[in-house]
């Protein structure tokens, strides 16, 4: 998914999200950022996302992020945001995610592999710590978009 379908879904005339910028962060995967922003939209859900290749990969959390080992999440995977999105926190009053996003957790993370259909990482945030993995599932309604968030120890 690309910063494309991230502006093609808001207006930013009447949207306070931020603009995607221009980023000139190095694109290193070492201590990147992760922010986890509790998003009351037509139904509560967490929003996870990792800084990736200079945007945020994201995921949308129906039920809240596990703290603990053995507590399985589905991800439902949607369109990259800006880094800037990083520090948003607000009202979306209108249009495509209406409803008050805030800052659930957020930190450093440490990449430790990543492929097509699983991804590991070490979270540092106040909330979540530890070791963590998203892993593509083949199932649903979405299954091109689905993941299985938990922690792994």
């Amino acid at each position: 998914m690309s910063i494309k379908e991230y502006k093609k879904k808001r207006d930013f005339e009447k949207s306070s999200e931020p603009k995607p910028e221009n980023s000139k962060k190095s694109a290193k995967n070492k201590d990147s950022i992760f922010v986890i922003q509790e998003h009351d939209a037509s139904r509560l859900h967490w929003d996870l996302r990792l800084e990736m290749n200079q945007v945020l990969k994201s995921w949308a959390i129906p039920k809240e992020p596990p703290k603990i080992k053995g507590i399985k999440r589905l991800a439902i995977q949607v369109e990259d945001h800006p880094l800037s999105y990083a520090n948003f926190e607000g009202e979306i009053k209108e249009g495509y995610g209406k409803g008050t996003v805030k800052i659930w957790d957020k930190g450093k993370y440490n990449l430790k592999s990543k492929d097509d259909k699983k991804i590991e990482f070490t979270l540092y945030g106040k909330k979540l710590k530890g070791d963590y993995v998203l892993i593509k599932t083949k199932y649903g309604k979405s299954a091109e978009k689905s993941w299985l968030f938990f922690k792994s120890s």
